[in-house]
């Protein structure tokens, strides 16, 4: 029980007075924990006494000397965070060479590369950097080619981070990857011709794959037309030469040839709409009154 009763005290105790006891030793500057990607900056009287970038526990005792105890009371702690951020600019207005309004989306990354400079150099350093990108793409992309403008953007991205770079730098960000995403005309009527022409044409393109395909099925039609013909034709031609050969050969015996000629004049009478009456012979009376 006492066992119990101690390990309870022992467990509550250290959750009460950890935080208690690492709190106060941060107050008198005893130590301090930098975060991965974050930068602290540590001000004393004015100026900039230390900066702290690598992640991990810091004694600041060992760093400051006698001002460790001073910098959280007198001083002041600028938390910088290293993180690649990134930024896009919609429709920056541009014309090209022919002189039509065009628009063009960037997006760019940045991260902070120097934290003095970034706190002391330029009052709102991602602002600026945002303007300066901005000019940038007005001022150098301008006047160019339509047909460039629409495939180059590899090229336009390079010659903007090329221009934006060496200024972004003074000012403690180093700017990453530039890429041009978005080309479009920011004129709604020019918009509206254009798709207006797109129609027209697919229209006539249409229109000229129906005709063509129309003609080949015409002269596909007409050839096999041609040759159903012909074949007739020669299927009519040899036809009474084959029942000529044939009646020929036929009439060079009579009896054949009569017997022919009886079951073909048979199967015509079956064929006919006439009535047929049979009688039987010598009944010559009922031939009478049958034809009366």
């Amino acid at each position: 029980m006492n066992f119990l009763i101690a390990a309870a005290a022992t467990f509550f105790g250290l959750l009460i007075l950890g935080p208690v006891c690492s709190g106060l030793a941060r107050m008198v500057g005893l130590y301090t924990i930098v975060q991965e990607r974050q930068c602290k900056v540590y001000m004393l009287f004015g100026k900039v006494v230390l900066i702290l970038k690598e992640p991990g526990l810091h004694l600041l005792w060992f760093k400051l000397g006698w001002r460790a105890p001073l910098i959280n009371w007198l001083g002041r702690c600028h938390v910088l965070d290293l993180r690649l951020d990134q930024e896009y600019l919609r429709s920056q207005p541009v014309n090209s060479e022919e002189g039509a309004p065009m628009g063009l989306g960037i997006w760019y990354e940045m991260y902070l590369s120097d934290p003095v400079c970034y706190l002391f150099r330029n009052a709102d350093p991602r602002g600026s950097l945002a303007a300066n990108v901005s000019n940038s793409t007005v001022r150098c992309l301008s006047n160019q080619k339509l047909s460039e403008m629409l495939e180059n953007r590899h090229a336009m991205s390079q010659t903007v981070r090329a221009e934006v770079s060496p200024k972004s730098h003074e000012w403690g960000y180093q700017l990453g990857s530039v890429y041009i995403r978005k080309v479009h005309f920011r004129d709604a009527a020019m918009i509206k011709q254009i798709e207006e022409k797109v129609v027209n044409r697919l229209r006539q393109v249409t229109s000229a794959i129906k005709q063509d395909g129309a003609n080949q099925v015409s002269i596909i039609t007409s050839t096999a037309e041609k040759q159903a013909a012909i074949e007739f034709a020669k299927a009519a031609a040899m036809r009474p030469r084959i029942v000529g050969a044939g009646l020929q050969q036929i009439s060079s015996d009579p009896e054949i040839a009569r017997a022919m000629f009886d079951i073909l004049e048979a199967q015509k009478l079956v064929e006919g709409e006439a009535e047929i009456v049979l009688m039987p012979k010598g009944n010559e009376l009922l031939r009478q009154f049958t034809v009366a």
